[in-house]
């Protein structure tokens, strides 16, 4: 066959290739898109009949701003000590606590949210001892519903990223640079900001980008630990949505917050493709060394007490809540003896309340499973499909390929409110048609799933596949018994991270769902802004079962990767 023959028929298979993902970003992506922007030029907007004002779009925008700015200088605050920890020491314990730094990020924000509120929360353990030692009724501390609350659980959800990825750069570096600097005369602090921090510059800007971005685009956080008077861009789409039905500020809000969000992900893309010089980079540090002057001993001490009081605190006042009972259950008779119970997770197989706008824990949770299932299946088939198109750095890539990104700015928050615009009526919103959160799932998972199987099928010799056609190979059998194998581990990585992250969507989840087809996190947060001992002991219950769940995900994540492979 002829080279440019060959070029063809390459160029041909892209196209064919690209055919499906496309087709699903067009339906349910692009067109959904669509229908918020031209929200803006409505007519309702533009004649001034919308109630909206100009207060309404700024001070959200601002507090946006505001909170993801600082919750980013937090982040990085405590990132950075516990960067250099895993790159340059050796201590007991030290890979638990690197799985166990992961497990924040995965789990979903309203397991974080929940979490902090059994710790900090009117009803945490903090204000019960407090209130307990120095026998006032109620606790003192009122954080929830401050910024320092939401603060405080953005530092707990995206410490991992400065220590996934500044600290693997870190670990890279080649220690001769330091060591020439030392020796012409430098001190720490010189050689940190005149040698280390120059050649961390691209994994730094990277990382304070990409938790800028995940604080700007929180929903869940803010929804339940925020203060509703001083909404997010997010908190004030739902708002503006489901409480005033103001759709089109809802609109114009959604296409601010998903300009400011396409930005800030254009910046990471750019810093993230970044290299350091071949120079600067070892494969890995042969080995890490053990703290041996009183300074080094006391630093990683002090850094393993923080991150360990970080994450296991509130993880640990969640599962302890759920199995306590503080407070008398309503109707409940005779004298109360607050201790520990399994009521709450009794309660979760029945419906006492008989609502039918409230569905019962056990139904969301199975809700939950089943479209789970059904998200791993749809976006590991369409990262496939997209991931094999991708693999040639062909001239129709370059073309697809930022159509295909695009949804990695997008808010879940934005995708939900253009789902309920676009598909809210006919087969999409009948219950027969569960397909609806599946297809807004996979919009969220598939651009993880593409970046987890797209190094490993870069990576599959050619020479491997043209060997298997000589010997009578037909294609099938070729990618069963050549692709298949090499790419197992990624495939199991994406299928676990499509399911996780389907499990614990609530953005877009809470425009779609209703008391049919509520899902685990849309049932905990329904849960736990009702009143009495009981709703609030069940929505424990559901997010210690969801924070489990997550939790052997990212083991099963940790134990399945190549060691020094890193997900970010």
């Amino acid at each position: 066959m002829k080279p440019l023959e060959r070029q063809r028929n390459q160029n041909l298979k892209a196209i064919l290739l690209w055919l499906i993902p496309l087709a699903f970003l067009m339906a349910f992506f692009y067109k959904p898109l669509y229908t918020i922007f031209s929200l803006i030029f409505s007519n309702e907007l533009r004649s001034g009949s919308a109630d909206w004002d100009a207060q309404k779009i700024i001070q959200p925008l601002l507090f946006t701003i505001k909170q993801a700015s600082l919750s980013t200088f937090f982040t990085m605050l405590f990132g950075m000590p516990a960067a250099y920890l895993f790159s340059h020491f050796q201590f007991r314990g030290r890979r638990l606590l690197h799985i166990l730094s992961f497990i924040p990020f995965i789990l979903p924000t309203v397991v974080v949210a929940a979490a902090f509120t059994a710790l900090i929360g009117p009803r945490g353990w903090i204000n019960l001892a407090i209130s307990h030692i120095f026998g006032i009724d109620h606790g003192p501390l009122q954080w929830q519903g401050t910024l320092t609350a939401v603060i405080l659980a953005h530092v707990f959800y995206n410490i991992t990223i400065f220590i996934r990825v500044v600290g693997s750069a870190w670990l890279r570096l080649n220690p001769r640079l330091d060591q020439a600097a030392s020796s012409l005369g430098a001190n720490p602090i010189r050689r940190f900001f005149e040698v280390t921090l120059p050649m961390l510059k691209p994994s730094f800007a990277s990382a304070t980008l990409l938790v800028f971005l995940f604080d700007f685009s929180s929903f869940g956080v803010i929804l339940m630990l925020g203060n509703p008077t001083q909404p997010s861009l997010e908190v004030a789409i739902y708002q503006q949505t489901l409480y005033y039905f103001n759709l089109p500020l809802a609109g114009l809000l959604s296409a601010i917050q998903l300009t400011c969000t396409l930005l800030i992900s254009g910046l990471y893309e750019r810093w993230s493709t970044s290299r350091i010089g071949k120079n600067a980079l070892q494969s890995e540090r042969s080995a890490l060394k053990k703290p041996r002057t009183l300074g080094e001993k006391l630093f990683v001490a002090a850094t393993v007490t923080f991150l360990v009081i970080l994450i296991a605190a509130p993880l640990l006042s969640l599962a302890l809540r759920s199995v306590v009972s503080l407070e008398p259950i309503r109707g409940q008779r005779g004298a109360f003896q607050p201790g520990f119970t399994l009521r709450f997770y009794q309660e979760l197989f029945q419906n006492r309340s008989g609502s039918i706008f409230y569905i019962s824990p056990f139904t969301a949770v199975l809700n939950s499973l089943k479209f789970s299932l059904t998200t791993v299946l749809l976006s590991v088939s369409l990262g496939l499909l997209a991931g094999y198109a991708l693999m040639k750095n062909s001239f129709i890539n370059r073309i697809i390929l930022p159509f295909f990104t695009l949804p990695l700015g997008a808010s879940a928050v934005t995708l939900g409110l253009g789902f309920v615009l676009t598909y809210n009526k006919g087969i999409f919103i009948q219950p027969s048609f569960p397909w609806i959160f599946p297809i807004a799932h996979s919009l969220v998972a598939l651009p993880l799933v593409v970046r987890s199987l797209l190094p490993a099928l870069r990576n599959i010799p050619l020479g491997l596949r043209d060997s298997a056609l000589s010997l009578g190979a037909g294609p099938n059998r070729t990618w069963f018994e050549v692709d298949l194998p090499l790419m197992l581990r990624p495939l199991l990585i994406a299928a676990i991270f499509s399911f996780t992250i389907s499990l614990g969507e609530f953005g877009a989840t809470s425009f779609l769902s209703n008391h049919a087809n509520s899902t685990l996190p849309v049932a905990i947060y329904r849960y736990i802004s009702e009143p009495g001992g009981l709703n609030y002991g069940q929505a424990m219950a559901m997010a210690t079962l969801l924070m489990l769940i997550c939790s052997f995900g990212i083991l099963l994540i940790e134990r399945i990767k190549l060691p020094g492979e890193e997900l970010f």
